[in-house]
């Protein structure tokens, strides 16, 4: 990634102690950056969706706590403890479904419990015991998901051998990169390991707007855009008829926000009839996510709560206008699409049967089925 195009994609800016993020709520027309002082901050940035992807708002929520606990004075280690504890509770109201939000939280909490067994003999101790573990969750999602993209695009590049392709295409869907993560991104984190490669055989990604919230036309093309990656925008509804009319396209890679241990990934709607589509083509059907995504106590996708959000995303739409975006001013208009009062189902994630994906692919490798298996086995070592 050039410099020029990093800084742009810099989702999370964190300097001990200040964090902003960039507010995607006015992505691709504003990058500006909002201040989080507080859990409270966090929490509402999460809820809003000025920052989402599933490692992105476990690193925020993080570091939110991480920028409010920096200005506390705990008068004694069970203080802090208990202050932190009950923030991180919060925060895990956010977004019910990406697990990563609650092992973040789990890992958090562990740390301050270590921190006091070890002797921890003020609160600020433990305080800073749990700024370091959010720092340290920081830079270790950066390195994964580069693994991640190395590990994917050796993957398709093999597939592609497989089948006698010199060049392939690829589709992806919401928005998978460096907006959705600490930096470099998962599924997108993928398509950009395999444009960065010298000799790529990647010729050219397609993408969802994924509606209703449009993270693939406000995000994805903003991000390919930045790294000048050959792309095109298509209706969610033209996919199957796309993958028809163009046999170059050898994948579909997404994103996920809970694997189950058999291997079911909800991921951001629409995902589901993505895989049965990719299926009845015979293509490739590709979840990158890290390890963190996967939730081992969870037997099957049947068990994954699904958060629903507001009506109002479907029977509304809201945008900037156009002739105002030209002259550099952004003003916000919402627009009644469907008549006042009409009621919607609004789920903001599918879920993805194991037996319609193809591999998942973690900072550890990849993992396919055993011959015959309809499901994975997420507790064994990658296959590739």
């Amino acid at each position: 990634m050039s410099q020029s195009a990093s800084a742009k994609l810099q989702a999370i800016r964190w300097s001990r102690p200040r964090l902003s993020i960039l507010n995607q709520l006015l992505l691709p027309h504003a990058s500006e950056y909002v201040d989080i002082h507080t859990s409270a901050d966090g929490h509402r940035a999460i809820v809003s969706m000025q920052t989402r992807g599933a490692p992105a708002i476990a690193i925020v929520a993080a570091l939110s706590l991480a920028a409010e606990v920096s200005q506390q004075t705990f008068t004694t280690p069970s203080a802090a403890c208990a202050f932190i504890a009950d923030k991180l509770d919060y925060l895990a109201t956010s977004r019910p479904t990406a697990v990563n939000l609650f092992d973040a939280i789990a890992k958090l909490k562990r740390a301050v419990a270590d921190a006091v067994a070890s002797g921890a003999e003020t609160g600020d101790q433990v305080a800073c015991s749990y700024i370091d573990a959010a720092e340290a969750m920081l830079a270790n999602d950066v390195q994964d998901n580069r693994n991640i993209g190395k590990h994917g695009a050796e993957y398709i590049e093999k597939e592609a051998r497989v089948r006698g392709l010199d060049s392939v295409k690829v589709l992806t869907h919401c928005n998978t990169g460096a907006l959705a993560t600490a930096g470099h991104g998962t599924a997108l984190g993928i398509v950009r390991s395999m444009h960065q490669k010298p000799g790529s055989i990647l010729n050219h990604v397609y993408f969802g707007e994924t509606r209703p919230y449009n993270q693939g036309a406000r995000l994805t093309s903003y991000e390919l855009k930045c790294e000048e990656i050959p792309a095109t925008l298509v209706c969610d509804s033209a996919v199957s008829f796309l993958l028809k009319t163009d046999p170059t396209i050898l994948a579909i890679v997404v994103g996920a926000d809970r694997v189950a241990s058999n291997g079911d990934t909800a991921n951001k709607i629409g995902t589901y009839q993505l895989a049965i589509t990719a299926k009845h083509h015979n293509r490739l059907f590709i979840v990158a996510a890290p390890s963190t995504s996967i939730d081992m106590e969870m037997k099957s996708g049947n068990e994954i709560v699904i958060e629903e959000r507001a009506n109002e995303e479907i029977t509304l739409a809201s945008g900037f206008v156009k002739d105002k975006v030209e002259r550099g001013v952004l003003q916000r208009e919402t627009l009644c699409v469907a008549p006042l009062g009409t009621g919607a189902w609004n789920p903001s994630f599918d879920v993805t049967p194991a037996e319609l994906v193809s591999a998942i692919v973690t900072e550890k490798g990849v993992f396919v089925k055993a011959p015959g298996q309809s499901v994975f086995d997420l507790g064994g070592q990658a296959n590739q």
